[in-house]
């Protein structure tokens, strides 16, 4: 089963990587909060038939209320970051949640981080830097608001592998996007212009992410999360930027500089880091030790 749920949050991280182009198509527009309410109400919409006949309780809509709002906070960094940087950028700053999950569950819950993960908090830092810059000092605003980010992209994970799995993992999905999608709409009325008519390019952007990244991937990931732990989980989930990358590269046509490859690649380096501790002790326990 344990296998099973992490190639289940491998394709998360596929869903989630290919979204990152969509997002930036979206973002070129200048749709920030309108793009993520139309996608995450749709997304809500499409999984509201089957979730029909499971009636949630109070406590389940505290829990959907607390991770909709931390999604709205999330996405609508990510979104607007996207505006000046590239979805590439964005994949790999984000990945940084990573190995900020440690210091969240820390600060939350008392379980103080290892040295290592400590390190690798400041290896992800230097690698934004240089993904940001290119070695420059003059790091992109968008870069910015994508490691802001990251901090609630972790706590997000937390609370979903923490508290989800008590609930239906369909209807907490449901749930959880209506919640960001009426607040997205909600800000979007105040702080946005319509775009009228919607551009092609911008429907097409809405459905594939309200369909694949979160309909079925939030689905996945609070299924998959039922049996993996939120560090482990979080591992797996950063590939997601490594999907980013590609299809930034594949569909968008953007490259990076030798400094941000090696930026991308620390970056990668930081998060296998983070989780070097936590491998050393299921190889000794497989051995046998204490």
């Amino acid at each position: 089963m344990r296998l099973k749920a992490d190639l289940t949050l491998l394709v998360v991280a596929i869903l989630w990587g290919s979204a990152f182009a969509a997002q930036r198509v979206a973002a070129q527009l200048h749709s920030v909060y309108f793009f993520n309410g139309a996608r995450f109400l749709l997304a809500a919409l499409i999984l509201l038939p089957f979730t029909l006949k499971i009636r949630a309780s109070g406590r389940q809509w505290l829990w959907m209320s607390a991770t909709g709002s931390i999604l709205f906070v999330a996405s609508a960094l990510q979104q607007a970051g996207l505006v000046t940087t590239s979805a590439g950028n964005a994949g790999f700053i984000t990945s940084m949640y990573v190995v900020l999950v440690p210091f969240v569950i820390w600060i939350g819950w008392g379980e103080r981080p290892s040295w290592i993960a400590i390190v690798a908090v400041a290896l992800a830092a230097f690698c934004a830097y240089l993904l940001s810059t290119g070695g420059s000092f003059a790091p992109q605003f968008g870069d910015v608001l994508e490691a802001v980010a990251a901090l609630f992209w972790a706590m997000h994970v937390i609370i979903v592998g923490k508290y989800a799995p008590r609930f239906n993992p369909v209807s907490f999905s449901a749930g959880q996007l209506l919640v960001g999608g009426v607040l997205n709409v909600a800000v979007s009325a105040v702080a946005e212009r319509p775009i009228l008519p919607l551009p092609s390019s911008l429907v097409q952007a809405i459905v594939y992410t309200a369909v694949a990244s979160l309909g079925l991937g939030y689905t996945l990931q609070i299924w998959g999360q039922r049996h993996t732990p939120p560090t482990d989980a979080a591992i797996i989930l950063s590939l997601e930027s490594v999907f980013a990358v590609g299809a930034g590269w594949l569909l968008l046509h953007e490259g990076l500089s030798a400094v941000q490859a090696l930026g991308c690649l620390l970056i990668l380096g930081a998060v296998l880091l983070g989780q070097v501790r936590r491998w050393g002790r299921i190889a000794t326990l497989e051995a046998g030790g204490p």
